[in-house]
């Protein structure tokens, strides 16, 4: 068998823990400590978690789409593809070395989509973005640390907690829909959601075009009622701004 070899290491901001960008002759793999955290063979429920979420939006124009983690891109390449010509597509990604990546060993996965002009990148926190300001977003798509049980950053946990849940409802337009991706179920989450303002629906996807593999979660909210006001945020958070639609 073709051993595996590291192509590069890249640094997650604020922390001790670095991802390693592998690959196997052909194939790719973003790892963190010995655990995989994509896989460029295994990205079928990465693309379902854009287009799920756009069917619910589809006679919705202009939609404003904000997506949490850039990975390998298949989930910003189904989004450009499944949200058309008049969307905006905005991605936030924390670590530098991941947009690197992206324009270096790993571009022939994403196809120019970065030079896609619906879209708009930025080196940042979602969690930041998500805080610009009430309304902002049609979707907000969040595949962030594998799902509310994180593996990289602690300070992730903060988008899948009541106060982080509360935050995307406020972000979100009328009708506006949430998906989230993991890598496995989890029933506290799924309720969180329903008691922070969403109508929430669980998918179960294979993770390869075959239909073999792991099977992931999505969960596609959508936002239901008025607004639920934010809590008040944590002092350690600086809110940043997001250019306006």
């Amino acid at each position: 068998m073709t051993p595996w070899v590291h192509v590069d290491t890249g640094l997650v901001p604020g922390e001790k823990t670095t991802l390693r960008l592998m690959r196997q002759g052909d194939a790719f793999a973003i790892t963190v400590g010995n655990q995989d955290l994509m896989r460029d063979r295994h990205c079928e429920s990465e693309r379902a978690l854009a287009t799920l979420v756009a069917a619910r939006l589809r006679d919705r124009p202009k939609a404003r789409v904000l997506i949490g983690g850039l990975g390998m891109g298949f989930t910003l390449r189904a989004a450009l593809d499944a949200f058309g010509p008049d969307a905006e597509i905005v991605v936030a990604e924390l670590v530098p070395a991941v947009v690197a990546w992206a324009r270096g060993p790993l571009a022939h996965l994403f196809a120019g989509s970065l030079d896609d002009p619906r879209l708009a990148l930025h080196e940042a926190d979602v969690n930041r973005l998500i805080q610009s300001g009430p309304a902002m977003f049609d979707a907000i798509l969040l595949d962030v640390d594998n799902g509310p049980e994180g593996m990289v950053r602690g300070e992730n946990n903060r988008l899948y907690d009541a106060w982080g849940l509360k935050r995307a409802h406020y972000a979100l337009r009328p009708g506006g829909v949430l998906g989230v991706w993991s890598g496995r179920p989890d029933r506290k989450f799924k309720a969180r959601l329903a008691r922070s303002g969403f109508s929430v629906e669980e998918v179960r996807v294979r993770s390869r075009a075959s239909g073999d593999g792991p099977r992931n979660v999505l969960w596609i909210a959508t936002r239901t009622g008025p607004p639920v006001s934010p809590p008040a945020r944590p002092a350690s958070d600086v809110e940043s701004t997001v250019p306006g639609p």
